[in-house]
């Protein structure tokens, strides 16, 4: 039997940080996991609208009117501002909470997607109120679900049963391979004015997000991806392009790929090269040849995120770097980097075991050679990482409120973005139902 057609609202909130411990860029990005979902959903015969509260500054109450105009049977909403941040999401969910509450009424069954979803699902489950999460990737699943009435049955999600939850499974994983080339309204891509982490110039065009590959080959201490996004996997070339030209065709100058680790490929940078456009990526330059870095810079990147984290072969491994160099080796290749890429930063982790001296010197032999390396910046528990299971285990429903609570416990000065000290999860939580003159 054919499923029958349902119209599905995904929804990007109004996001807003205040007092939290949030890590990411506050700026707009395109919701590329959305943009997926949408893709997929009306390959299957389904409608569905993207309504992104925070692209467009929209009030919550214009977000109730848009998806209340839409009427869905299925409502969306997410639990990170983007794809690129949900593996450095706001631990709270104060704004998503605030967005299922002003939609219960309008948004027909409502559905969690992100990051909490996908590491505590009982836990978002409780504080969302809605009646499913998906745990993992969400775009397939997003499918079975309109595809479904009775989801009971339905993997990778956790639902109520009754006054219990019930958890089908664990997190999904999307074959991602076959995710098709994206298409963004030119009003969207027009209104994306923002180029993240770019710093050799001023824009003069829009800039966009893309995905070339998902996940990432190392298991990193720090890094949350042990729940969603962790298997590698690359887009075909041919598919990446047709996305790309078409940004390119809308204006687009710049492009930042969020990939976890974007790794060397010959094919695709030289695809690249071909094509009027600049671009920002995450990387470990220990896995980088020199070729293949004169070849990056020649393909148009202008912005490399460079994972150094510790400056002692002791301290790497600590991290489960997997690092097969030392650190003249890696200060080589950022430095040689530098001379066909304007921008290079090394990021650096706060550690015990480094040495406050050695890293000063090393910042100041970097910088000499026009590489910003930070000051190293305290390191956060995420749900999801090995660095919480190692300290308290698998995440339990108290995950995310035991993470902030230890990092504002053990660091007396944060993150330069965090211009307000974070406040721990139950006081960001506590929210009272917005006025809305749609409900009056």
């Amino acid at each position: 039997m054919t499923p029958a057609r349902k119209k599905v609202a995904l929804v990007n909130p109004p996001w807003s940080f205040d007092g939290s411990v949030y890590f990411g860029c506050r700026e707009p990005h395109l919701p590329l996991e959305l943009g997926y979902a949408k893709a997929l959903l009306e390959r299957a015969g389904h409608e569905a609208e993207i309504i992104d509260g925070q692209l467009f500054g929209l009030t919550l109450e214009e977000v109730r009117e848009q998806v209340g105009a839409f009427a869905p049977d299925l409502t969306v909403v997410t639990t990170a501002p983007s794809y690129l941040f949900w593996r450095c999401a706001p631990p709270e969910l104060r704004v998503p909470m605030q967005t299922v509450a002003a939609l219960k009424d309008v948004g027909g069954r409502m559905v969690g997607v992100g990051p909490h979803g996908s590491t505590t699902p009982k836990a978002a489950l409780r504080k969302l109120g809605t009646e499913a999460v998906v745990m993992g990737e969400c775009e397939e699943v997003l499918v079975r679900l309109a595809d479904a009435e009775d989801w009971s049955g339905v993997q990778h999600v956790a639902l109520w049963d009754g006054g219990d939850i019930r958890v089908n499974g664990g997190p999904a994983a999307a074959t991602f391979t076959d995710l098709p080339a994206l298409e963004w309204p030119e009003e969207w891509v027009k209104r994306h004015h923002h180029h993240h982490h770019r710093f050799d110039g001023a824009p003069t065009g829009p800039g966009a997000e893309m995905e070339t590959s998902r996940g990432c080959p190392y298991s990193c201490t720090f890094c949350a991806k042990e729940n969603f996004r962790d298997g590698y996997r690359k887009r075909p070339v041919p598919v990446v392009m047709e996305e790309l030209d078409r940004l390119i065709a809308q204006g687009v100058e710049y492009v930042y790929f969020i990939d976890e680790i974007f790794l060397p490929n010959q094919p695709l940078l030289e695809s690249l090269a071909e094509r009027p456009i600049t671009f920002g990526i995450q990387t470990r330059l220990d896995l980088w040849k020199p070729p293949m870095i004169e070849l990056l810079g020649r393909a148009g990147c202008v912005s490399i995120e460079a994972g150094v984290e510790s400056l002692t072969v002791e301290g790497r491994a600590a991290l489960d770097k997997k690092c097969r160099m030392g650190t003249d080796e890696l200060s080589e290749r950022l430095i040689l980097a530098k001379k066909v890429v304007p921008f290079v930063q090394a990021n650096l982790i706060l550690s015990e075991g480094d040495d406050p001296a050695m890293i000063a010197e090393w910042r100041d032999h970097m910088r000499a050679n026009g590489v910003w390396a930070n000051d190293p910046v305290p390191l956060f528990p995420y749900p999801g990482s090995p660095d919480y299971r190692l300290r308290w285990g698998l995440p339990d429903d108290q995950a995310w409120e035991r993470a902030v609570d230890f990092y504002l416990t053990h660091h007396g000065r944060f993150c330069d973005i965090q211009d307000q000290t974070p406040k721990r999860l139950p006081e960001l939580e506590r929210i009272e139902p917005l006025p809305l003159k749609a409900a009056e």
